[in-house]
């Protein structure tokens, strides 16, 4: 008989029902573009499964990514998470410091090879002398420790591509950890900072389906960054009407009206924020009357500046143009944008023999 006591401990601890693990299932679900039928398979495997050991690595960035993730509220139900996975090394949160903290990674790295998932956070510099922590640099403890994961997940535009730390000039040579160490099972987790639903989601996967998600070129998992933001933007409506904000405190923007002309890269953005948003799913940067910069994208802080700056004109404004036709004129090396019924497909064709054997079973 299998043994999911740790699970039941978990739940009654924090006062939670089965009913809210069950509600908790359900929001992966949808955050990872799977039917609500698969919420039943989500929690047998979360309940099958034994916590993985997880070290969370931290090196050029501002730890935004890691206060985002630990204020995440949505989908709710966060602090599961927390007991679905062994939090082993983490240079923010954990207790240990000094000798004792690098002991905890070694002993991670040495005893769990191959079956421990490691997280970065923060650019990995290449220069000489930029970044050490313990005295090793940036460079050769991702290289150790990612190098013998089951998986890395970089989180944020920093770690997946280099973000503002490679920014020109770029003195010390910082770079994304794909590129930094090639070759390893990665996902990229890019924003600034990270969405920490899709941090949540991305363990939820693995541990449900044994591996990482489907992505697109660019190592972005299709539930997080396959389609547009401004597919779903709620403001979408008025850039077809062709009705734009003209200045920060005019009528227009206080009605709600495009901020394409103020700047928006959603056009040229693929992410889910309009869909999982911020501060327990309550509002996003657009919601909240900013336009989007484009933080989900490679080298946006060079490609994408000045922010307020508005895009090159995009052809085929009206009722007639989707957001896919906009961004195919403007984007440059990210191939056609995936449509949100697109990813949906390609998930459910993927793991339905999973959702089949459950069905199979209960016959």
């Amino acid at each position: 008989m299998r043994d999911d006591s740790w699970l039941l401990t978990s739940l009654e601890r924090r006062g939670a029902s089965r009913k809210a693990f069950l509600g908790f299932c359900g929001a992966m679900a949808a955050t990872l573009a799977l039917p609500g039928s698969y919420a039943p398979a989500i929690a047998e495997a979360l309940r099958a499964v034994r916590r993985p050991s997880v070290v969370w690595l931290e090196f050029s960035g501002c730890t935004g990514c890691t206060e985002s993730t630990l204020r995440t509220e949505n989908p709710g139900f966060a602090e599961l998470v927390l007991d679905m996975i062994s939090l082993d090394y983490h240079e923010t949160l954990m207790a240990p410091s000094g000798k004792a903290a690098e002991r905890s990674l070694r002993d991670v790295v040495g005893d769990e090879k191959g079956k421990y998932i490691a997280v970065v956070e923060g650019a990995i510099p290449t220069g000489d002398g930029y970044c050490t922590v313990g005295g090793r640099n940036a460079l050769d403890i991702a290289r150790e420790v990612c190098g013998n994961a089951a998986a890395t997940i970089a989180v944020g535009a920093c770690a997946s591509y280099g973000g503002w730390p490679a920014a020109r000039p770029n003195p010390t040579g910082a770079m994304g950890l794909g590129q930094a160490v090639p070759g390893i099972p990665i996902v990229n987790l890019p924003g600034c900072p990270v969405n920490g639903a899709n941090v949540a989601a991305t363990f939820v996967h693995y541990l449900t389906f044994g591996r990482l998600p489907e992505t697109d070129q660019l190592g972005r998992p299709l539930f997080a960054y396959g389609q547009l933001i401004h597919d779903s933007c709620e403001r979408r409506a008025h850039y077809d009407a062709g009705e734009f904000a003209e200045t920060w405190d005019d009528e227009a923007h206080r009605k709600g009206w495009c901020l394409y002309k103020l700047g928006c890269k959603g056009p040229t953005t693929h992410h889910n924020c309009p869909i999982v948003r911020w501060n327990g799913g309550t509002s996003w940067p657009v919601g909240a009357g900013h336009g989007c910069i484009g933080c989900s994208e490679p080298q946006f802080w060079d490609a994408n500046s000045p922010f307020y700056d508005r895009l090159p004109n995009v052809p085929g404004f009206g009722l007639q143009t989707t957001a896919e036709e906009v961004g195919a004129g403007i984007v440059i090396g990210t191939g056609a944008a995936f449509a949100l019924h697109g990813v949906a497909a390609a998930v459910v064709e993927r793991f339905a023999p999973l959702q089949h054997g459950e069905e199979e079973k209960k016959a």
